[in-house]
């Protein structure tokens, strides 16, 4: 009887451990000010500097209205994480640049970083998630 009762307790101990480990959170992203409604804002989420601007961790495009469009990421794990989007006027799925490689479509990442001769740096971009639901406004 004495083994049964610890096997009851180590389990629901190590339940309630699995519960703690997996809470997971929020991310919204509000964006303002674009140029018009034409095509969709595609929205990545990016959880390391290694990978900022070239592989996502997750992402959503979403339609325009009012020159505005919410994305949410859903079940997101708290951890450190930073956001790139862009408005993709014309529908054809990536962000168009100029002959120097210089984008013609507008763009944004969270903390409204900017880059100086080049794209934000993933220190000004970089937000954490760690307890609760978190709004991400980006103004283009």
């Amino acid at each position: 009887m004495n083994t049964v009762v610890k096997m009851v307790i180590l389990f629901i101990f190590s339940q309630v451990l699995n519960a703690q480990e997996s809470v997971s959170y929020d991310i919204i992203v509000n964006v303002k000010n674009i140029d018009n409604n034409k095509g969709k804002v595609f929205v990545g989420l990016f959880n390391s500097k290694d990978t900022f601007l070239t592989k996502r961790f997750n992402g959503e495009n979403s339609s325009i209205q009012n020159q505005s469009c919410v994305v949410t990421f859903k079940n997101i794990p708290a951890g450190t994480y930073a956001i790139s989007l862009f408005h993709d006027e014309n529908e054809n799925n990536k962000m168009d640049t100029n002959f120097l490689g210089i984008p013609s479509e507008d763009y944004g990442c969270s903390n409204n970083a900017t880059g100086f001769m080049g794209p934000p740096k993933w220190k000004d971009a970089k937000f954490e998630l760690s307890t609760k639901t978190i709004t991400q406004t980006i103004t283009l």
